[in-house]
């Protein structure tokens, strides 16, 4: 008798196997897909927060260095910051510029934005300083040079704090200097002299020593010098209060004192 002929069930068994295993494998990717991602996560993969943080020019080369060491002792947040004068940081803040924090280099304009910030707390002072060219070539010895009218003097504009805190020194010993220019932050008067565009300018002791190679820095005595103070609070605005305020209280922990020390800054 003739045995009865399979290979069509066969291959439609086999057809169905494959369409099973192919819908099998669809189901499964997504899946796999998901659980990598929950892997990736917990080995510290995860979203991370960006904060933004609005700070004086003043802090540019120090604030490089605090960022990255607070971003490896806090995975789980990035630190952007944007830098200008003080006075153009709170008319950003005033007109609620997307920021989470905001540092400034004097009380006075940190004070002026009452209700748009938390508590500031004070993280750092600093000095002025007569920045000149390399080997002080107009042989500049101290405040009263500044009023020689043969001396291209570059100072800060009024409305800015290092600006103000000029003025101040240069007033209280009764001192009248003519600049060539006034900037609108502290690095814009310390371009002009390190480019030759003016002979000095006064400048903080710590921006003078970012560029030890294009510039000597005059002391001025400490009875006729101007102390900064630098205030720093989370922003109204924030929308990742709690991150932010981590990165303010840590600005006064040891180890970011000891950067902003290392850089110059005084204690707070």
């Amino acid at each position: 008798m003739p045995r009865p002929r399979t290979t069509g069930l066969r291959t439609t068994g086999r057809r169905r196997t494959a369409a099973a295993t192919a819908l099998c494998a669809a189901l499964i990717v997504p899946l796999a897909a998901g659980c990598g991602g929950s892997g990736d996560e917990a080995s510290g993969g995860g979203q991370k927060t960006t904060i933004k943080v609005l700070a004086a020019a003043s802090l540019t080369d120090v604030f490089k260095k605090a960022g990255a060491a607070y971003e490896k002792s806090h995975p789980g947040t990035i630190v952007k910051f944007s830098y200008a004068g003080s006075q153009q940081l709170a008319a950003q803040v005033k007109q609620d510029f997307p920021a989470d924090a905001l540092v400034t280099a004097d009380t006075r304009t940190m004070d002026g934005l009452k209700g748009r910030t938390g508590t500031p707390v004070t993280i750092a002072h600093n000095r002025l300083v007569i920045a000149t060219g390399k080997g002080n070539p107009k042989k500049v010895t101290d405040l009263k040079d500044l009023t020689d009218s043969k001396l291209k003097v570059v100072l800060a504009a009024p409305e800015v704090p290092v600006g103000r805190y000029s003025q101040q020194v240069l007033d209280r010993q009764h001192l009248k200097v003519k600049p060539v220019s006034q900037e609108q932050d502290v690095r814009g008067v310390l371009s002009k002299v390190e480019l030759g565009e003016a002979d000095a300018g006064i400048v903080y002791a710590t921006d003078a020593k970012t560029a030890p190679d294009k510039v000597d820095a005059v002391p001025v005595p400490d009875d006729q010098n101007a102390v900064a103070a630098y205030p720093a609070a989370t922003l109204k605005v924030s929308e990742h209060k709690k991150q932010a305020d981590s990165f303010v209280t840590w600005l006064r922990s040891a180890k970011a004192q000891q950067i902003l020390r290392d850089a110059g800054f005084q204690k707070p």
